[in-house]
Protein backbone atom coordinates (compact mmCIF):
# COMPACT_ATOMS: atom_id res chain seq x y z
CA UNK A 1 0.00 0.00 0.00
CA UNK A 2 1.27 3.54 -1.01
CA UNK A 3 1.04 5.58 1.88
CA UNK A 4 -0.44 8.87 2.68
CA UNK A 5 1.18 11.94 2.98
CA UNK A 6 -1.17 14.05 5.36
CA UNK A 7 1.47 14.52 7.75
CA UNK A 8 2.89 16.65 5.50
CA UNK A 9 -0.77 18.96 5.10
CA UNK A 10 -0.27 19.02 9.10
CA UNK A 11 3.02 20.55 9.08
CA UNK A 12 1.70 23.21 6.34
CA UNK A 13 -0.56 24.05 8.74
CA UNK A 14 2.13 24.77 11.49
CA UNK A 15 4.25 26.38 8.93
CA UNK A 16 1.07 29.07 8.33
CA UNK A 17 0.28 29.06 12.09
CA UNK A 18 4.04 30.19 12.98
CA UNK A 19 3.94 32.93 9.72
CA UNK A 20 1.02 34.63 10.97
CA UNK A 21 2.42 34.47 14.54
CA UNK A 22 5.35 36.34 13.10
CA UNK A 23 3.52 38.32 10.85
CA UNK A 24 1.80 40.46 14.11
CA UNK A 25 4.94 40.47 15.90
CA UNK A 26 6.78 42.12 13.20
CA UNK A 27 3.79 44.55 12.59
CA UNK A 28 5.25 46.70 15.75
CA UNK A 29 8.63 46.56 14.41
CA UNK A 30 8.45 47.89 10.96
CA UNK A 31 6.20 51.00 12.14
CA UNK A 32 7.57 51.93 15.30
CA UNK A 33 10.19 54.10 14.09
CA UNK A 34 9.07 55.73 11.01
CA UNK A 35 5.33 55.84 12.13
CA UNK A 36 4.68 55.21 15.76
CA UNK A 37 7.18 56.80 17.32
CA UNK A 38 7.09 60.10 15.78
CA UNK A 39 2.91 60.15 16.67
CA UNK A 40 4.16 59.15 20.33
CA UNK A 41 7.45 60.94 20.77
CA UNK A 42 9.56 57.23 21.97
CA UNK A 43 12.71 56.93 22.36
CA UNK A 44 15.10 53.58 21.85
CA UNK A 45 14.25 52.79 25.72
CA UNK A 46 10.83 53.18 25.03
CA UNK A 47 10.74 50.77 22.29
CA UNK A 48 13.10 48.66 24.28
CA UNK A 49 10.65 48.54 27.47
CA UNK A 50 8.12 47.58 25.19
CA UNK A 51 10.06 44.64 23.49
CA UNK A 52 11.63 43.17 26.46
CA UNK A 53 8.20 43.09 28.56
CA UNK A 54 6.69 41.39 25.79
CA UNK A 55 9.51 39.19 25.85
CA UNK A 56 9.63 38.43 29.39
CA UNK A 57 5.49 38.01 29.55
CA UNK A 58 6.03 35.90 26.40
CA UNK A 59 8.68 33.80 28.34
CA UNK A 60 6.27 33.17 31.81
CA UNK A 61 3.19 32.11 29.17
CA UNK A 62 5.63 29.62 28.31
CA UNK A 63 5.88 28.32 31.41
CA UNK A 64 2.19 27.49 31.67
CA UNK A 65 1.40 27.27 28.12
CA UNK A 66 3.36 23.78 27.79
CA UNK A 67 1.04 22.32 30.56
CA UNK A 68 -1.99 24.12 29.05
CA UNK A 69 -1.62 22.39 25.70
CA UNK A 70 -0.88 18.86 27.12
CA UNK A 71 -3.82 19.26 29.09
CA UNK A 72 -6.20 21.13 26.28
CA UNK A 73 -4.90 18.68 23.91
CA UNK A 74 -3.27 19.77 20.95
CA UNK A 75 -6.69 20.79 18.65
CA UNK A 76 -8.25 22.95 21.56
CA UNK A 77 -5.33 24.36 22.61
CA UNK A 78 -4.18 25.46 19.56
CA UNK A 79 -7.15 27.27 18.68
CA UNK A 80 -7.05 29.31 22.36
CA UNK A 81 -3.92 30.05 21.82
CA UNK A 82 -4.44 31.60 18.08
CA UNK A 83 -7.49 33.33 18.94
CA UNK A 84 -5.70 34.99 22.16
CA UNK A 85 -2.84 36.35 19.86
CA UNK A 86 -5.20 37.50 16.96
CA UNK A 87 -7.32 39.55 19.37
CA UNK A 88 -4.04 41.24 20.72
CA UNK A 89 -2.26 41.98 17.45
CA UNK A 90 -6.09 43.77 16.44
CA UNK A 91 -6.25 45.69 20.03
CA UNK A 92 -2.81 47.46 19.32
CA UNK A 93 -4.89 49.93 16.54
CA UNK A 94 -6.74 51.09 19.87
CA UNK A 95 -3.93 52.51 21.56
CA UNK A 96 -4.18 55.73 19.49
CA UNK A 97 -7.43 56.68 20.37
CA UNK A 98 -6.54 55.11 23.98
CA UNK A 99 -3.83 57.15 24.46
CA UNK A 100 -6.42 60.69 23.43
CA UNK A 101 -8.95 59.57 25.97
CA UNK A 102 -6.37 59.22 28.62
CA UNK A 103 -4.35 62.45 28.27
CA UNK A 104 -8.09 64.03 27.90
CA UNK A 105 -8.34 62.60 31.72
CA UNK A 106 -5.27 63.89 32.90
CA UNK A 107 -3.04 61.11 32.16
CA UNK A 108 0.28 62.07 30.87
CA UNK A 109 2.68 59.50 32.29
CA UNK A 110 2.72 57.12 35.03
CA UNK A 111 5.91 56.05 36.71
CA UNK A 112 8.19 57.54 34.14
CA UNK A 113 6.47 55.46 31.40
CA UNK A 114 4.09 57.59 28.97
CA UNK A 115 0.23 56.34 28.58
CA UNK A 116 0.99 55.56 25.35
CA UNK A 117 3.55 53.18 26.16
CA UNK A 118 1.56 51.35 28.96
CA UNK A 119 -1.00 51.00 25.97
CA UNK A 120 0.68 49.39 23.82
CA UNK A 121 2.77 47.28 26.67
CA UNK A 122 -0.91 45.95 27.80
CA UNK A 123 -1.81 45.05 24.13
CA UNK A 124 1.93 43.71 23.63
CA UNK A 125 0.81 41.56 26.95
CA UNK A 126 -2.51 39.59 25.59
CA UNK A 127 -0.48 38.83 22.56
CA UNK A 128 2.61 37.70 23.92
CA UNK A 129 -0.01 35.26 26.41
CA UNK A 130 -1.77 33.82 22.89
CA UNK A 131 1.51 33.66 21.04
CA UNK A 132 2.70 31.16 24.08
CA UNK A 133 1.19 28.52 23.00
CA UNK A 134 1.95 28.21 18.83
CA UNK A 135 5.26 26.62 19.67
CA UNK A 136 4.59 24.42 22.19
CA UNK A 137 1.60 23.15 20.34
CA UNK A 138 3.35 22.91 17.47
CA UNK A 139 6.02 20.49 18.51
CA UNK A 140 3.67 18.41 20.25
CA UNK A 141 2.01 18.03 16.50
CA UNK A 142 5.42 17.34 15.19
CA UNK A 143 6.16 14.83 17.56
CA UNK A 144 2.48 12.69 17.23
CA UNK A 145 3.31 13.15 13.04
CA UNK A 146 6.72 12.69 12.62
CA UNK A 147 9.03 9.76 13.05
CA UNK A 148 12.23 11.02 14.94
CA UNK A 149 14.62 11.33 12.44
CA UNK A 150 12.09 13.49 10.24
CA UNK A 151 11.15 15.77 13.35
CA UNK A 152 14.32 18.45 12.73
CA UNK A 153 12.93 18.82 8.73
CA UNK A 154 9.55 18.88 9.53
CA UNK A 155 10.41 21.30 12.91
CA UNK A 156 12.52 23.47 10.44
CA UNK A 157 9.93 23.50 7.74
CA UNK A 158 7.05 25.27 9.72
CA UNK A 159 9.65 27.08 12.00
CA UNK A 160 10.43 29.06 8.41
CA UNK A 161 7.06 30.08 8.50
CA UNK A 162 9.12 33.00 11.23
CA UNK A 163 11.30 33.76 8.30
CA UNK A 164 8.19 33.88 5.71
CA UNK A 165 6.45 35.66 7.97
CA UNK A 166 9.08 38.30 8.98
CA UNK A 167 10.18 37.75 4.76
CA UNK A 168 6.26 38.74 4.01
CA UNK A 169 6.45 41.60 6.52
CA UNK A 170 8.69 44.58 4.79
CA UNK A 171 6.82 44.30 1.86
CA UNK A 172 3.12 44.56 3.28
CA UNK A 173 2.95 46.16 6.62
CA UNK A 174 4.90 49.40 5.97
CA UNK A 175 2.42 50.13 2.61
CA UNK A 176 -0.51 49.03 4.48
CA UNK A 177 0.82 51.52 7.25
CA UNK A 178 1.65 54.01 4.67
CA UNK A 179 -1.77 53.82 2.92
CA UNK A 180 -4.36 53.22 5.70
CA UNK A 181 -2.39 54.14 8.71
CA UNK A 182 -0.62 52.45 11.20
CA UNK A 183 -3.69 51.11 12.79
CA UNK A 184 -4.75 49.25 10.20
CA UNK A 185 -1.85 47.24 9.71
CA UNK A 186 -2.43 45.71 12.82
CA UNK A 187 -6.10 45.08 12.33
CA UNK A 188 -5.69 43.46 8.87
CA UNK A 189 -2.34 41.19 10.14
CA UNK A 190 -4.40 39.97 13.05
CA UNK A 191 -6.87 39.18 11.22
CA UNK A 192 -5.29 36.05 9.34
CA UNK A 193 -5.38 33.69 12.56
CA UNK A 194 -9.25 33.56 12.30
CA UNK A 195 -8.85 32.59 9.40
CA UNK A 196 -6.76 29.85 10.45
CA UNK A 197 -8.58 28.81 12.80
CA UNK A 198 -11.20 27.47 10.01
CA UNK A 199 -8.78 25.40 8.57
CA UNK A 200 -7.18 23.90 12.12
CA UNK A 201 -10.54 22.60 13.05
CA UNK A 202 -11.65 21.42 9.37
CA UNK A 203 -8.53 19.26 9.03
CA UNK A 204 -6.57 18.45 12.27
CA UNK A 205 -6.86 14.90 13.80
CA UNK A 206 -4.36 12.43 15.80
CA UNK A 207 -3.07 10.28 13.19
CA UNK A 208 -4.33 6.99 14.69
CA UNK A 209 -7.75 9.13 14.32
CA UNK A 210 -7.59 10.43 11.10
CA UNK A 211 -9.56 9.75 8.15
CA UNK A 212 -6.93 11.06 6.05
CA UNK A 213 -4.33 9.06 7.24
CA UNK A 214 -3.89 5.84 5.70
CA UNK A 215 -2.15 2.32 7.65
CA UNK A 216 1.41 2.83 5.57
CA UNK A 217 1.41 6.28 6.54
CA UNK A 218 0.40 5.75 10.11
CA UNK A 219 3.31 2.40 10.29
CA UNK A 220 5.99 5.31 9.12
CA UNK A 221 4.99 7.62 11.75
CA UNK A 222 5.32 5.23 14.53
CA UNK A 223 8.39 2.96 13.03
CA UNK A 224 10.81 4.65 15.67
CA UNK A 225 8.18 3.38 18.36
CA UNK A 226 9.38 0.17 20.14
CA UNK A 227 5.50 -0.83 19.50
CA UNK A 228 2.81 0.55 18.20
CA UNK A 229 0.34 1.30 21.06
CA UNK A 230 -3.08 -0.48 20.73
CA UNK A 231 -6.48 1.72 19.78
CA UNK A 232 -7.81 1.42 23.68
CA UNK A 233 -4.81 3.42 24.40
CA UNK A 234 -4.63 5.67 21.68
CA UNK A 235 -5.37 8.50 23.81
CA UNK A 236 -3.05 7.34 26.83
CA UNK A 237 -0.20 9.52 25.88
CA UNK A 238 1.63 8.44 29.12
CA UNK A 239 2.82 9.60 32.16
CA UNK A 240 3.48 13.75 33.17
CA UNK A 241 5.81 15.28 34.40
CA UNK A 242 5.86 17.70 37.63
CA UNK A 243 8.37 20.86 37.17
CA UNK A 244 9.78 19.66 39.89
CA UNK A 245 11.12 16.32 38.21
CA UNK A 246 11.75 18.49 34.91
CA UNK A 247 14.06 20.63 36.77
CA UNK A 248 16.07 17.81 38.54
CA UNK A 249 16.80 16.77 35.03
CA UNK A 250 20.09 17.79 33.24
CA UNK A 251 18.64 17.36 30.10
CA UNK A 252 15.46 20.06 30.62
CA UNK A 253 19.05 22.22 32.15
CA UNK A 254 20.62 21.61 28.71
CA UNK A 255 17.44 23.03 26.73
CA UNK A 256 16.97 25.74 29.21
CA UNK A 257 20.72 26.97 28.57
CA UNK A 258 20.44 26.60 24.67
CA UNK A 259 17.61 28.51 24.35
CA UNK A 260 18.40 31.28 27.41
CA UNK A 261 21.97 32.12 25.25
CA UNK A 262 20.75 32.66 22.15
CA UNK A 263 16.85 33.21 21.74
CA UNK A 264 17.91 37.10 22.76
CA UNK A 265 19.98 36.88 19.26
CA UNK A 266 16.51 35.81 16.99
CA UNK A 267 14.15 38.60 18.56
CA UNK A 268 16.81 41.14 18.98
CA UNK A 269 17.33 41.25 14.84
CA UNK A 270 13.64 40.16 14.90
CA UNK A 271 12.33 44.12 16.47
CA UNK A 272 15.61 45.92 15.92
CA UNK A 273 16.97 45.37 12.49
CA UNK A 274 14.64 48.14 10.92
CA UNK A 275 15.17 50.86 13.37
CA UNK A 276 19.41 49.92 12.66
CA UNK A 277 18.97 50.32 8.81
CA UNK A 278 16.96 53.51 9.63
CA UNK A 279 19.44 54.41 12.06
CA UNK A 280 22.64 53.53 10.40
CA UNK A 281 22.04 54.23 7.04
CA UNK A 282 19.01 56.32 6.68
CA UNK A 283 16.44 53.88 4.75
CA UNK A 284 13.26 54.17 6.89
CA UNK A 285 10.75 50.67 6.59
CA UNK A 286 8.52 52.02 3.86
CA UNK A 287 11.07 53.04 1.31
CA UNK A 288 11.96 51.14 -1.52
CA UNK A 289 15.69 50.05 -0.43
CA UNK A 290 14.10 49.80 3.43
CA UNK A 291 12.07 46.91 1.73
CA UNK A 292 14.38 45.64 -0.36
CA UNK A 293 17.57 45.35 2.46
CA UNK A 294 14.64 43.39 4.80
CA UNK A 295 13.16 41.17 2.14
CA UNK A 296 16.47 39.92 1.07
CA UNK A 297 17.85 39.35 4.23
CA UNK A 298 14.67 37.10 5.10
CA UNK A 299 14.92 35.42 2.28
CA UNK A 300 18.44 34.24 3.18
CA UNK A 301 17.39 32.96 6.58
CA UNK A 302 13.97 31.05 4.70
CA UNK A 303 16.27 29.20 2.47
CA UNK A 304 19.72 28.93 4.10
CA UNK A 305 17.87 27.31 7.36
CA UNK A 306 15.67 24.97 5.39
CA UNK A 307 18.96 23.77 3.40
CA UNK A 308 21.25 23.34 6.77
CA UNK A 309 17.99 21.25 8.58
CA UNK A 310 18.97 18.51 6.03
CA UNK A 311 22.00 18.30 8.30
CA UNK A 312 20.90 16.35 11.28
CA UNK A 313 18.84 13.68 8.68
CA UNK A 314 22.58 13.69 7.23
CA UNK A 315 24.19 12.38 10.17
CA UNK A 316 21.66 9.86 11.48
CA UNK A 317 21.05 8.33 7.76
CA UNK A 318 24.54 8.54 5.93
CA UNK A 319 27.08 8.47 8.77
CA UNK A 320 25.25 6.09 11.43
CA UNK A 321 24.83 8.35 14.06
CA UNK A 322 21.66 8.20 16.81
CA UNK A 323 19.71 11.06 16.38
CA UNK A 324 21.31 13.04 19.55
CA UNK A 325 24.59 12.31 18.26
CA UNK A 326 23.68 13.65 14.83
CA UNK A 327 22.37 16.57 16.25
CA UNK A 328 24.59 17.92 18.41
CA UNK A 329 26.96 17.99 15.31
CA UNK A 330 24.98 19.80 13.27
CA UNK A 331 24.46 22.25 15.89
CA UNK A 332 27.65 22.98 16.28
CA UNK A 333 27.64 23.76 12.19
CA UNK A 334 24.96 26.63 13.07
CA UNK A 335 26.53 27.90 16.14
CA UNK A 336 29.64 28.98 13.78
CA UNK A 337 27.32 30.59 11.57
CA UNK A 338 26.27 33.86 13.57
CA UNK A 339 30.27 34.56 13.85
CA UNK A 340 29.70 36.55 10.58
CA UNK A 341 27.72 38.88 12.61
CA UNK A 342 31.07 40.57 13.50
CA UNK A 343 31.91 42.06 10.43
CA UNK A 344 27.96 43.76 9.88
CA UNK A 345 29.36 46.98 11.52
CA UNK A 346 32.58 47.17 9.75
CA UNK A 347 31.44 45.82 6.03
CA UNK A 348 28.49 48.28 6.32
CA UNK A 349 31.27 51.29 5.74
CA UNK A 350 30.78 50.24 2.10
CA UNK A 351 27.19 49.14 1.75
CA UNK A 352 24.12 48.79 3.57
CA UNK A 353 23.72 45.29 1.40
CA UNK A 354 26.43 43.80 3.81
CA UNK A 355 24.68 43.89 7.25
CA UNK A 356 21.61 42.71 5.62
CA UNK A 357 23.44 39.61 4.04
CA UNK A 358 25.46 39.08 7.61
CA UNK A 359 23.02 39.42 9.67
CA UNK A 360 20.52 36.92 6.94
CA UNK A 361 23.46 34.24 7.51
CA UNK A 362 23.66 34.53 11.32
CA UNK A 363 19.88 34.37 11.73
CA UNK A 364 19.90 31.58 9.22
CA UNK A 365 22.35 29.85 11.96
CA UNK A 366 19.54 30.69 14.68
CA UNK A 367 17.07 29.40 12.79
CA UNK A 368 18.54 26.19 12.24
CA UNK A 369 19.70 25.92 15.50
CA UNK A 370 16.41 26.29 17.30
CA UNK A 371 14.52 23.92 14.95
CA UNK A 372 17.35 21.17 16.60
CA UNK A 373 16.91 23.15 19.93
CA UNK A 374 13.04 21.63 19.66
CA UNK A 375 13.83 17.75 18.48
CA UNK A 376 16.21 17.72 20.97
CA UNK A 377 12.67 17.76 23.38
CA UNK A 378 11.14 14.84 21.55
CA UNK A 379 14.81 13.26 21.17
CA UNK A 380 15.07 12.92 25.15
CA UNK A 381 11.41 12.95 26.73
CA UNK A 382 8.63 11.23 26.01
CA UNK A 383 5.40 12.51 24.69
CA UNK A 384 3.06 13.26 26.96
CA UNK A 385 5.83 15.67 28.48
CA UNK A 386 6.18 17.35 25.19
CA UNK A 387 4.40 20.11 26.03
CA UNK A 388 5.67 21.40 29.12
CA UNK A 389 9.49 20.50 28.77
CA UNK A 390 8.92 22.87 25.57
CA UNK A 391 7.18 25.96 27.78
CA UNK A 392 10.21 25.55 29.81
CA UNK A 393 12.32 26.04 26.86
CA UNK A 394 10.51 28.95 25.83
CA UNK A 395 10.05 30.17 29.25
CA UNK A 396 14.12 30.60 29.17
CA UNK A 397 14.32 31.63 25.75
CA UNK A 398 12.13 34.48 26.77
CA UNK A 399 13.84 35.44 30.04
CA UNK A 400 17.00 35.92 27.28
CA UNK A 401 15.37 38.12 24.95
CA UNK A 402 14.23 40.40 27.83
CA UNK A 403 17.70 40.92 28.84
CA UNK A 404 19.09 41.36 25.39
CA UNK A 405 15.92 43.85 24.36
CA UNK A 406 15.89 45.75 27.67
CA UNK A 407 19.73 46.09 27.58
CA UNK A 408 19.97 47.36 23.68
CA UNK A 409 17.10 50.01 24.03
CA UNK A 410 19.15 51.29 27.13
CA UNK A 411 22.23 51.37 25.39
CA UNK A 412 21.24 52.78 22.17
CA UNK A 413 19.74 55.52 24.41
CA UNK A 414 23.04 56.14 26.47
CA UNK A 415 25.46 55.59 23.54
CA UNK A 416 23.15 58.31 21.53
CA UNK A 417 23.40 60.85 24.49
CA UNK A 418 27.20 60.44 24.81
CA UNK A 419 28.19 60.51 21.26
CA UNK A 420 31.79 60.56 20.78
CA UNK A 421 32.48 59.93 24.12
CA UNK A 422 31.17 56.59 24.15
CA UNK A 423 33.43 53.96 22.62
CA UNK A 424 33.91 50.70 21.86
CA UNK A 425 36.39 49.23 18.76
CA UNK A 426 36.85 51.70 16.88
CA UNK A 427 33.21 53.53 16.87
CA UNK A 428 31.24 55.86 18.80
CA UNK A 429 27.89 56.69 19.73
CA UNK A 430 25.13 54.73 18.67
CA UNK A 431 27.01 52.61 16.53
CA UNK A 432 29.33 51.50 18.93
CA UNK A 433 26.27 50.46 20.74
CA UNK A 434 25.35 48.14 17.84
CA UNK A 435 29.11 46.74 17.44
CA UNK A 436 28.60 45.52 21.58
CA UNK A 437 25.10 44.05 20.49
CA UNK A 438 26.71 42.20 17.33
CA UNK A 439 29.66 41.10 19.06
CA UNK A 440 27.55 39.23 21.94
CA UNK A 441 25.24 38.16 18.88
CA UNK A 442 28.02 36.06 17.71
CA UNK A 443 29.53 34.31 20.11
CA UNK A 444 26.18 33.27 22.02
CA UNK A 445 25.53 29.98 19.93
CA UNK A 446 28.95 28.46 20.70
CA UNK A 447 28.75 29.27 24.78
CA UNK A 448 25.48 27.53 24.32
CA UNK A 449 26.42 24.61 22.12
CA UNK A 450 29.14 23.85 24.75
CA UNK A 451 26.89 24.36 27.72
CA UNK A 452 24.48 22.21 26.26
CA UNK A 453 27.09 19.34 25.34
CA UNK A 454 29.13 19.60 28.68
CA UNK A 455 25.20 18.68 30.46
CA UNK A 456 24.60 15.78 28.13
CA UNK A 457 27.48 14.87 26.55
CA UNK A 458 25.51 11.53 25.11
CA UNK A 459 21.89 10.84 24.39
CA UNK A 460 20.18 9.76 27.53
CA UNK A 461 16.66 8.83 27.03
CA UNK A 462 14.17 10.43 30.32
CA UNK A 463 12.53 7.53 31.87
CA UNK A 464 9.41 8.29 33.94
Amino acid sequence: MKKSNFRWMICALLFFATTVNYLDRQVLSLTWKDFISPEFHWTDNDYGTITAVFSIIYALCNLFAGKFIDWMGTKKGYLWAIFIWSLGACLHAACGVGTEWLKAAGFVSMTGITVSVWLFLACRAVLALGEAGNFPAAIKVTAEYFPKKDRAFATSIFNSGSSVGALAAPVTIPLIARWCGWEMAFIIIGALGFVWMGFWMFFYRKPRQSPRVNAAELAYIESDQDAAPPPAEAKAEGPKISYLKAFSLRQTWSLVLGRFLTDGVWWFFLFWTPGYLSDQFGYKSDSGMGMALIFTLYAIVTFVSIYLCKLPTYMVDKRGMNAYEGRMVAMFVFACFPLVALGAQPLGALSAWWPAILIGLACAGHQAWSANVYSVVGDMFPKSTIGTLTGIAQFAAGCGSFMVNKCAGKLFTYAAEQGDAFAFLGYTGKPAGYMIVFCYCAVAYIVGWACMKSLVPHYRKVEL
